[in-house]
């Protein structure tokens, strides 16, 4: 049974772990240490087009502040899905074990199931409320 006191709680909890670990992956490890050309080139030779690196990091640098600020949670958990499903497919060749030579897809494996209980959850506390569209307020009143 899930508790309504603290889930909200919860909820924040996975919301600032999982945007913090957006913005150390792409500002710190992206842009610092293997700075922008090289994430460019790390893509190209892979086999990516290059601008899949700059959407990379603008994905997953708004979509850490927007999780810490909890702004539209669910639709930025659904929107970094495509990053980490890129990530599977690039580690899935290494083995289960991230610690392996080029790294295991069993980590960003864990980080799609996270954005998607954090899909289910929605913001939880202190989120940052936006007004809804009206599109939005429709389809609320809809399902209600």
């Amino acid at each position: 049974m899930i508790d309504s006191k603290t889930a909200p709680y919860a909820a924040l909890v996975l919301r600032i772990a999982l945007g913090v670990m957006f913005l150390a992956h792409s500002l710190y490890l992206k842009v610092i240490v293997f700075t922008v050309p090289g994430t460019v080139g790390f893509y190209e030779s892979i086999g990516l087009p290059g601008v899949f690196a700059y959407l990379t990091i603008l994905a997953e640098v708004a979509g850490g502040i927007a999780l810490i600020l909890g702004i539209q949670v669910r639709l930025v958990a659904l929107g970094v899905l495509p990053v980490l499903v890129g990530a599977v497919w690039f580690h899935a060749g290494n083995g289960w074990v991230f610690s392996n030579e080029g790294g295991g897809w069993e980590y960003p494996l864990f980080l799609i199931v996270a954005v998607a209980v954090q899909a289910l959850l929605g913001a939880g506390a202190y989120a940052v409320n936006v007004p809804l569209t009206a599109a939005q307020r429709a389809a609320r009143r809809a399902v209600a």
